[in-house]
């Protein structure tokens, strides 16, 4: 258990730069230097984890840490990969609330902003090189995010729909493996019990009869079971639910939560535990936004540890079942559109300040005011992509330096 601890926190702390960084560390930790997994176990857990909802390094943490040490090795695995991130993101999420509001903090997140908006242009390319596998897949990337973006259409719809499009399509014939035995007992157990334990909060709220906290309980929860793609393909809808729907933060407010997020160690989708203690900031205050913050983390990675305790044992039997990935390929497609979607959304909103809602007949769209153009988020936006997608420097040296940039353009402007 020591050894785990020490392991998994070592993991936790450096889990830097996103799904593919943290991978790639896991692999140097698990496999290359200690040998807990062999290669073939860590790319068949990997390729089971993509096809679970929620983060898949995440996950993947878990699922090594119950190979090694059964369920407590897997809540340590998980656990400690997410504590870290979860941590810090409080700290700052309450420094937020409280300084967010001043000119210089304001300044400094107009050059967060735009590089949010590279780094999502960045994810959009590499998730489509990996996805769009044949024009059949482009053909559903495409009608997402038509949907999305011209007719609003619900994301959890669009992922539906992915699914059988993708399940409906020709698919190689695999040899299935047989079921172990007693298998589908033990994973409908874990389910229960796990199921009963990720309710078990939501029922307190409701019981409670705090309207605001069993929101961002529910809200949450239908969240956590459609983030397939990784947390940039929900946060287009989770945008669109907590500005518009709850009202609960603004835009800016978002892409400053993303910001924040994609420089503190953990998984990206800790974006959630921002916006909700945001939320509960401005609703009630520090305690209020803690208690948002912690049902939001129990809500949201609850459901990873119930995934991989279930169905890690039929991580064999699951890859024979060529209809269930075709399904999960639809819907990696249908991610592309959905993050197009969401980089153009994000991008509206830094450059024009003055966006508004079409909606006329099934049309239902952001539009900009061309007059309102933000020539320093332009700016701003090319300096990050060249230094980003370019010069290949790692986000953490680009953001602080992109926001120092923006404040200092936006202090000459003001002093002149």
């Amino acid at each position: 258990m020591k050894e785990l601890f020490t392991v998994f926190g070592r993991i936790g702390l450096l889990s830097f730069g996103g799904p593919a960084a943290q991978i790639a560390l896991m692999h140097q930790e698990l496999v290359d230097k200690r040998g807990w997994l062999s290669e073939d176990q860590f790319l068949r857990a990997l390729s089971f984890c993509m096809l679970l909802p929620g983060p898949e390094a995440m996950q993947l943490a878990t699922y090594a840490g119950w190979k090694r040490g059964g369920v407590v090795g897997g809540l340590i695995g998980g656990g400690l990969f997410v504590l870290p991130g979860a941590l810090v993101i409080a700290v700052l999420a309450l420094l937020y609330g409280v300084y967010g509001n001043l000119p210089v903090v304001q300044a400094l997140f107009v050059g967060v902003q735009a590089t949010v908006i590279v780094v999502v242009i960045a994810a959009l390319i590499k998730i489509a090189g990996r996805a769009l596998i044949g024009r059949a897949h482009l053909a559903i990337a495409i009608a997402a995010f038509i949907a999305l973006f011209f007719f609003a259409v619900p994301f959890p719809v669009v992922v539906l729909l992915a699914g059988i499009a993708g399940a409906l399509m020709p698919h190689e014939a695999t040899k299935a493996l047989p079921l172990p035995g007693g298998s589908f007992r033990k994973a409908g157990r874990v389910l229960l019990v796990g199921g009963a334990l990720w309710a078990a909060p939501v029922i307190a709220v409701a019981v409670s009869g705090s309207g605001f906290l069993l929101d961002i309980a529910t809200f949450f929860s239908v969240l956590a079971v459609v983030t397939f793609g990784g947390a940039y393909a929900v946060l287009a809808y989770m945008t669109q639910e907590a500005v518009f729907s709850y009202g609960w933060l603004t835009t800016p407010q978002m892409m400053d939560a993303l910001g924040l997020a994609e420089t503190t160690p953990g998984p990206l989708i800790l974006v959630t535990q921002f916006v909700a203690m945001i939320a509960g900031l401005a609703q009630g205050g520090v305690m209020l936004a803690l208690v948002a913050g912690a049902l939001t983390l129990w809500v949201t990675f609850v459901p990873c540890f119930i995934w991989i305790f279930a169905g890690a044992p039929l991580i064999d039997w699951l890859d024979g079942r060529p209809r269930l990935r075709a399904a999960l390929a639809g819907i990696t497609a249908a991610v592309v559109g959905v993050i197009a979607n969401l980089s153009l959304w994000f991008a509206l909103h830094v450059l024009f300040d003055d966006v508004t809602r079409l909606q006329s007949g099934v049309i239902n769209m952001v539009i900009p005011d061309p007059s309102s153009l933000q020539p320093l988020a332009l700016v701003l936006i090319a300096v990050a992509a060249v230094l980003l997608l370019r010069l290949k420097w790692s986000l953490l040296r680009v953001l602080p330096l992109v926001a120092l940039l923006g404040w200092a353009v936006t202090l000459v402007a003001a002093v002149a």
